[in-house]
């Protein structure tokens, strides 16, 4: 009781540009449940996660376009249009949309920085979303303070990124390994690590952080709940397999349906995730970079454990 409706659909996008639905929970929505159980009568569950994009980008130099990595980065109003779009929210006589002017009421964003796929637009300006943001993409540069741990896992000279994935061998084991960026242009995927969400997957330390990208999709998930809120609060906190953040449901028509813990009143970061649960091996053999890598780089120390197996995760400990 208490709780939001079943399904709030709202014009948000994922960054893909496929519409995407946040899932919070009545038990006295039982029609919407069955509509949209049927909707999702036949989909793809995975472990939900957070956004950065694989795109082309320009070289300054060349004019060429190269694979590159792109950060999540929001275009937010200024401090006047903010309060403006608060008071439109928080007033119950308010009937028509709110009116933005994108060129007066918003932050200015760095030269690079592009707006998402398939986002709405008016006169030729982007459309901000309920939050009254633009999502878009910034590329991440190699010297960027801002994006250094963005930066870490990726090398532009190899054109090579640091990927977590599933064993293509044995889907209980992960594995970690330098992927050409080319294999993963238009994909959306998570960074995780050290510096990140308060590492729930207990990666490296502070001396020696470690980060690596998570393709979206990669990790599915065998034992899916149904929609019922007691199942999926069952789930989350009984199955070991719910040990995660939470679940996007790829459905038939595009929509991705998501529900995180906190959807439940269930808390994030957790002491004891399921990917901590499985083992990891090291794929990344450094005959394939010679003598030419920074000692530093995380593409160095992880060549050193080439070939490793770690009971986890959190096992994993790189030399100084």
């Amino acid at each position: 009781e208490g709780l939001p409706e079943l399904l709030s659909r709202s014009r948000a996008l994922d960054f893909l540009g496929k519409k995407k639905v946040n899932c919070e929970f009545s038990e006295k929505q039982e029609a919407a449940r069955s509509k949209e159980n049927n909707l999702i009568s036949s989909p793809l569950p995975t472990r939900k996660l957070h956004c950065c994009h694989l795109l082309t980008s320009k070289s300054k130099e060349s004019g060429v376009g190269r694979p590159y990595l792109w950060a999540r980065l929001d275009r937010k109003p200024n401090k006047q249009a903010e309060k403006r779009f608060k008071r439109f929210l928080y007033s119950k006589e308010n009937t028509k949309e709110f009116v933005w002017n994108v060129e007066e009421d918003f932050k200015p964003v760095p030269e690079r920085w592009i707006p998402a796929k398939e986002i709405e637009y008016l006169n030729g300006n982007p459309v901000p979303d309920e939050n009254g943001h633009i999502p878009g993409w910034l590329p991440v540069e190699k010297n960027n303070k801002q994006y250094c741990w963005h930066s870490s896992v990726v090398n532009y000279e190899f054109e090579t990124a640091l990927v977590l994935n599933c064993h293509a061998g044995d889907p209980g084991l992960l594995e970690i390994s330098a992927v050409p960026l080319s294999d993963l242009l238009e994909q959306t995927l998570e960074l995780i690590g050290t510096n990140i969400n308060a590492n729930p997957y207990g990666l490296g330390s502070k001396k020696h952080p470690v980060h690596l990208l998570v393709p979206h999709g990669a990790f599915k998930i065998k034992s899916q709940p149904s929609l019922k809120h007691s199942d999926l609060l069952t789930w989350f906190e009984s199955c070991r397999e719910g040990k995660i953040e939470g679940i996007v449901w790829h459905c038939s028509d595009g929509c991705l349906i998501k529900v995180h813990r906190h959807h439940l009143g269930l808390r994030w970061p957790i002491p004891d995730t399921h990917m901590n649960s499985q083992p990891v091996v090291v794929n990344i053999s450094s005959s394939k970079y010679g003598c030419d890598l920074d000692s530093k780089c995380l593409f160095s120390h992880f060549s050193k454990l080439d070939s490793q197996k770690f009971g986890s995760l959190r096992d994993i400990k790189l030399d100084g």
